[in-house]
């Protein structure tokens, strides 16, 4: 057995069903525990999130706004192209919906997060926010063995799947679309890096408050595009997908246990809710409470699997039934060819590049961060500077390797961050629902402050 076919093995045990229920069976605890605040809460979020007004008194790095783009930069990536593709293909439509069902229930896994990252949030040496897992696990139970086991995996992983894999993907898709050789676009990619993340939160939120717009409107309307060309099979797209969702009819060999088991595990991939990552960038908000922030760092699951994925599941089965791609395509090929053939010429698969480098360069940015708040918390703030170097060495280097072996790591120690996480979600979930009174008093009050000056 070779040192790659054990990794798999170790990585198939850490992503295991056992994992996938914890991480679905912890939003399902934290939506019951919050009597679904989820459903009712969002529209006043999505407000919080996109308002022009936003909070710039309070403590704080960066905006409500910026916080969110920074932690959508990091997970709006390869998930919502090549994840989507592979749960289709390995789960069948009906995957799609299980998708839905993780996004709401992660919704409430983020929310608890957020609320618990900037609660227990420090300020660092330079003046900055510091703030995540690490921090609630040693302030809030006391456990800060735990804290720093995730801060390692955080550290090691950012490495892998938030820089090699990213730039690696990036470097393929150009060299195959466009015949640039790999290592000139690692040299462009480290150097856009270098650019954004040698100065910091502030600039990589500056830098991701307008990429991350850009990059999923772009993505979007082109997904709209392709539904109104092809309105016509929207309707029987999703009969199929909540058909499939029960019956595994397209799934191979029949089981539904595998359109399950796709649909979440790819969910997660996508909206990374309970892993831990989003809640370091949510600590670095201005904010005058953690409910308010974390309602905005809750909305980027609904925007992630709820909106983008839905898109390219949409795309996937109409382009399945009208039978316009080859078979044994999967990941990203898969989308590109679905995009192409639903749209004219070869616009389509161009979309799904330009859109595969732009999700893949924001999720290096976002995960820039994360690595280097967790190399923080173990080795002070003196490390930031040679661990963001680092970051920037690796870009390059991993755009033109063969990153089997490396993405195992990662994404094994991706999966490692998640049990820390959930171990302090649960046993933290007292303070996450009296910190969410108290602010729904907050809200009670603000609401009838200004119900009294509109009279």
């Amino acid at each position: 057995m070779t040192f790659n076919e054990i990794l798999g093995a170790v990585n198939s045990f850490v992503w295991g069903p056992p994992m996938l229920i914890l991480l679905v069976g912890t939003g399902v605890f934290l939506t019951l525990r919050l009597k679904f605040m989820q459903v009712y809460t969002l529209p006043y979020a999505l407000k919080l999130a996109f308002s022009k007004n936003q909070d710039q008194k309070s403590s704080g790095d960066i905006s409500h706004f910026q916080a969110l783009m920074t932690a959508l930069a990091a997970t709006i990536g390869t998930g919502n192209i090549a994840g989507v593709a592979t749960a289709f293909v390995l789960g069948g439509p009906g995957a799609i919906f299980w998708m839905w069902v993780t996004a709401f229930f992660g919704m409430a896994t983020k929310y608890g997060e957020a609320i618990l990252a900037i609660k227990y949030r420090t300020v660092d040496e330079n003046g900055e926010m510091a703030g995540g897992p690490m921090y609630y696990i040693e302030k809030g139970l006391g456990w800060k063995w735990l804290g720093w086991l995730f801060a390692l995996f955080g550290a090691v992983a950012a490495f892998g799947i938030g820089n090699m894999v990213q730039t690696n993907s990036v470097a393929d898709a150009v060299q195959s679309n466009f015949g640039i050789s790999t290592w000139i676009t690692g040299l462009i990619l480290a150097a856009l890096t270098a650019a954004v993340i040698l100065g910091g939160i502030k600039s990589i939120g500056r830098v991701t408050g307008f990429i991350v717009p850009f990059m999923a409107l772009f993505y979007v309307l082109a997904g709209i595009i392709i539904l109104l060309i092809n309105i016509s099979y929207v309707p029987a797209a999703f009969a199929w997908i909540f058909s499939d969702a029960f019956t595994g009819q397209a799934a191979a060999g029949g089981a539904i246990g595998a359109v399950i088991r796709w649909g979440v595990a790819r969910g997660v991939f996508s909206n990374e809710a309970g892993l831990g990552s989003a809640p370091i960038a949510a600590a670095a908000a201005k904010t005058d409470h953690p409910g308010r922030q974390a309602l905005v760092s809750m909305t980027g699951t609904f925007l992630d699997t709820i909106v983008i994925c839905t898109i390219t599941g949409l795309a996937l089965t109409i382009a399945n039934m009208k039978g316009v791609v080859e078979e044994g395509l999967e990941g990203a090929p898969l989308t590109a060819a679905s995009f192409g053939g639903l749209l004219p010429g070869e616009i389509g698969s161009y979309i799904v590049t330009i859109g595969l480098i732009f999700f893949a360069y924001s999720t290096v940015l976002g995960w820039s961060y994360y690595g280097e708040k967790c190399f923080q918390y173990l080795f002070g703030t003196n490390g930031i500077k040679i661990y963001r170097w680092a970051f920037v060495l690796v870009a390059f280097w991993g755009s033109y390797q063969k990153l089997d072996t490396v993405w195992n790591i990662a994404d094994t120690l991706n999966g490692a961050m998640a049990i820390p996480n959930l171990i302090g979600l649960l046993f933290l979930s007292g303070v996450i629902v009296s910190e969410t009174k108290e602010f729904i008093e907050i809200r009670q009050k603000e609401q009838q402050t200004s119900a009294g000056i509109g009279a």
